[in-house]
């Protein structure tokens, strides 16, 4: 695994936090409708994102901070397999059939990434 996989996927993680903040009413839409507190999970992921990152940031804890990231994205997968439930309903091309597998299939990735730093740098 290259040296940048564990800060760039920091860095992406940060990103995507500052995307919780800086548009909250799209990441509230992501949240499933059967879920309590929209406006809660999405501050909340922000900052379970930046704290994540943290972790990935600081060479004594990328081993915790990959499994941390990959558990926390997986936990986002519960956005994309509710969206599948809707896909002849949906109006934007992310909640249609295709949209939805490209979500998981993404999403996986993101999830292979964070395993990958994890063991990684648990390897040294």
């Amino acid at each position: 695994m290259p040296t940048f996989a564990a800060p760039a996927l920091a860095v992406f993680l940060s990103c995507t936090a500052l995307g919780h903040i800086a548009f909250p009413a799209y990441f509230r839409t992501l949240v499933p409708a059967w879920l309590p507190a929209p406006s809660i999970i999405v501050a909340a992921s922000a900052v379970a994102e930046l704290a994540v990152a943290g972790l990935l940031f600081t060479p004594g804890t990328r081993t915790l901070g990959g499994w941390a990231a990959a558990l926390l994205i997986a936990g986002f997968q519960v956005s994309h397999l509710d969206a599948a439930r809707h896909t002849r309903t949906a109006s934007r091309f992310l909640d249609t059939a295709w949209g939805v597998a490209a979500r998981l299939v993404v999403n996986a990735a993101y999830i292979a990434w964070a395993v990958a730093v994890a063991a990684a740098d648990a390897g040294h």
